[in-house]
């Protein structure tokens, strides 16, 4: 295989203005939160992007999401694996009912596409 030695990487998706609502969304919680979600960011990308139910789950094509409890508090990052062994996170959300909201997952799709239908212009974004 070509990216053998070559680790994954994480990397978070960026808006026009290079803002990344993945990461906004992280910093405003509390420490011990935020921890967590690290912890579980970097188990995904020491397990080249797989993790099986209950830390991910299939959502849609190649968007899965993160699963991250924390007492009652039910974070959601989705992300896909990308070429070149990236892991790319979307969107989060804070999950309030049985059922992941179809808006959230809109969400998620839009950000997908707009990566993958404008490859060039979002990597010279991902550089700022």
């Amino acid at each position: 295989m070509i990216y053998n030695n070559i680790e994954y990487k994480v990397s978070f998706y960026k808006d026009k203005k290079g803002k990344s609502s993945v990461l906004e969304y992280i910093y405003k919680l509390p420490k011990k939160e935020r921890s967590k979600i690290h912890k579980y960011i970097e188990l995904l990308r020491v397990n080249k992007g797989i993790l099986d139910e209950p830390y991910s789950k299939h959502i849609k094509g190649k968007i899965r999401e993160l699963r991250v409890d924390f007492g009652k508090n039910r974070h959601r990052i989705f992300y896909f694996t990308f070429i070149g062994k990236n892991i790319v996170f979307l969107h989060a959300f804070l999950k309030k009912t049985p059922k992941t909201p179809e808006h959230e997952i809109k969400k998620a799709e839009d950000m997908y596409l707009n990566i993958i239908n404008n490859l060039r212009s979002y990597e010279q974004n991902q550089k700022k």
